[in-house]
């Protein structure tokens, strides 16, 4: 995109801040530009996090219901999904799946749950509590 063409028409879920986006100048060069960012992005983003807060409230009451650990909930509610989960975590997928079962996630090791809790940006304790 070329200098002159970065989006300005701003975007609330920035909160009022700039994001920095690639331009090409008009010498050519690819330099960085601020960016108030453009109304599409601003849909795009308000959906998908519409959309995490869905999947945090289902696994909310799957874990009031016991069908669930709130480890899924926590995870959806911190915007994360398996996968980033698994990467912050180093945690293979298979095994977050299984740690989503009640049964499973009581009895995970302190070692573990901090592994999570820390990922997740919460204290233990509160990893193993809804809100």
């Amino acid at each position: 995109m070329d200098l002159q063409n970065v989006p300005q028409e701003g975007n609330k879920t920035l909160g009022g801040y700039r994001k920095a986006v690639y331009a090409r100048d008009a010498g050519g060069h690819i330099v960085v530009a601020a960016s108030n960012g453009w109304e599409v992005e601003e849909i795009v983003t308000s959906q998908a996090v519409e959309e995490m807060r869905s999947l945090a409230e289902t696994a909310r009451q799957n874990a009031i219901n016991g069908l669930s650990s709130t480890l899924e909930y926590w995870m959806y509610a911190r915007r994360m999904d398996l996968l980033l989960l698994a990467q912050s975590t180093g945690i293979w997928r298979w095994r977050i799946r299984r740690h989503f079962r009640p049964e499973i996630f009581a009895r995970l090791s302190p070692g573990m749950l901090k592994r999570y809790a820390e990922a997740l940006g919460l204290a233990v304790q509160q990893l193993q509590r809804l809100p």
